[in-house]
């Protein structure tokens, strides 16, 4: 695993905030910004194993929609997760970030990495649309805080005022 030495256990979401801008400055493609967001996050935070994207798409049965795997660091993931299953699943379906202490008591929890044990998940909504999730895995429980929600939502704001969806 990669180690980052400017990694903190307690980042300054209001300087990763206006990484976010910069980074994303003068590209609006929402691949290309994905991507770039993907890998700040994972570069810049410390003790995760995945964090990435799953954007909405109809669903391969022609009835609703699923989550499909978009730009992301880590080891490979699953490729689609339906509406409703999970905590991606759940997160698109509630629309409100969810935060897991342990995957392993979460009911319907998908394992795509057996080495997470914790997660969180916020959704990307672009004038009332859900555009997808972002979802980061960490090996150790109970590794997301208040602190973390919150400056993440705040990260995943200026992603989405940066980028068309």
């Amino acid at each position: 695993m990669h180690i980052n030495p400017e990694r903190s256990t307690r980042p300054d979401y209001a300087l990763l905030v206006r990484q976010v801008t910069s980074v994303l400055e003068g590209e609006r493609n929402l691949t290309a910004n994905a991507a770039q967001f993907s890998a700040l996050v994972y570069d810049t935070l410390a003790d995760l194993n995945w964090a990435g994207f799953y954007l909405t798409v109809p669903s391969k049965k022609g009835e609703g929609q699923d989550l499909l795997v978009g730009p992301f660091q880590g080891k490979p993931a699953c490729a689609r997760i339906p509406f409703g299953r999970g905590v991606c699943g759940t997160t698109a379906v509630e629309r409100q970030t969810v935060v897991v202490a342990d995957v392993h008591a979460f009911p319907g929890h998908i394992a795509c990495d057996s080495a997470s044990n914790s997660e969180i998940v916020l959704p990307v909504i672009k004038d009332g649309k859900l555009v997808g999730v972002f979802d980061i895995d960490s090996p150790t429980l109970d590794r997301f805080s208040e602190e973390d929600k919150a400056g993440l939502e705040a990260m995943i704001a200026a992603f989405v005022e940066a980028t068309d969806c």
